[in-house]
């Protein structure tokens, strides 16, 4: 988290955080009357921790200046590069149409809609289906699956990786009998404890988790899919001022997209209803 970055002391770092203020970028275009009004801290204090957040991001502009003009890539790149990206199945032929070839790496896809529609579900199949093998045209990845209403049910999970590996089975049955056959050695015990599950039951717990992410991933480089269930949950139960609700979850959403691009794994996030994450 960048604001933890900054010379200032831990108490105003804190309410920083709590206010909704994750990134440099955040602090860059407020006045100091308006932070010190959001943090009920004295004006003066306010300019401090704004001076604090200038210093900081000129330090790094001019360090990261050279990486920027080096890191230009021409469109015709990008084009092969997009071509090139695997999808991860929805187990829908027409969904997976719909949506370009399935879950697309280095983006993240929103699935919207009214309660009891299946959205979970998907969620869950999703978690599953990015840990079939290469062989059958998978990514053989794993799955950090974030879970904020507490609707994730670890049977129906269970049940779903057994009949993944059922069609894997019909798969190298019927359409490999002419060919030699990719051995399955899964079973849903494996497929289960490829699933990272973490369960929220705050927004701040949800706003620390998302930044601790770049460090998991890291350390578990092997994960090819984020799924939030759902992700403007809290939100929508413990915030009233619209604009910091607003400003957390753009954040929050820009946090994610640049997970997609950095791993080149998937995110799929869900909202219930007209909530939708992007609005």
């Amino acid at each position: 988290m960048e604001i933890l970055r900054l010379p200032i002391s831990a108490s105003q770092r804190g309410k920083l955080i709590s206010a909704g203020y994750t990134s440099l970028y955040s602090l860059s275009s407020i006045s100091s009357s308006d932070l010190a009004r959001e943090l009920k801290v004295p004006e003066s204090e306010a300019l401090e921790i704004l001076k604090a957040v200038s210093h900081t991001r000129g330090l790094e502009i001019s360090n990261a200046s050279c990486s920027i003009v080096e890191g230009a890539q021409n469109a015709w790149d990008m084009l092969h590069e997009e071509e090139s990206l695997m999808h991860i199945t929805t187990s829908s032929a027409d969904l997976d149409n719909i949506l370009g070839g399935g879950i697309h790496c280095k983006e993240v896809t929103e699935i919207g809609g009214v309660p009891g529609i299946g959205k979970t579900q998907l969620g869950i199949q999703i978690a599953v289906n990015v840990q079939i093998p290469h062989d059958f045209g998978g990514l053989g990845g794993k799955a950090i699956y974030i879970d904020t209403e507490g609707s994730f049910m670890v049977e129906r999970a269970f049940q779903i990786a057994e009949a993944c590996i059922e069609d894997m089975s019909e798969y190298n049955r019927f359409l490999r009998k002419d060919f030699q056959a990719c051995e399955i050695r899964m079973q849903p015990k494996d497929i289960l404890e490829n699933i990272f599950y973490f369960r929220i039951c705050s927004y701040t717990e949800q706003i620390a988790l998302i930044n601790y992410l770049d460090k998991f991933i890291s350390e578990h480089k092997d994960v090819k899919v984020v799924v939030v269930d759902s992700v403007t949950f809290h939100f929508r139960q413990d915030f009233d001022d619209m604009a910091l609700r607003t400003r957390v979850l753009s954040g929050m959403a820009l946090k994610l997209m640049n997970l997609a691009k950095k791993f080149s794994l998937a995110v799929r996030t869900v909202c219930s209803l007209c909530n939708f994450f992007f609005q």
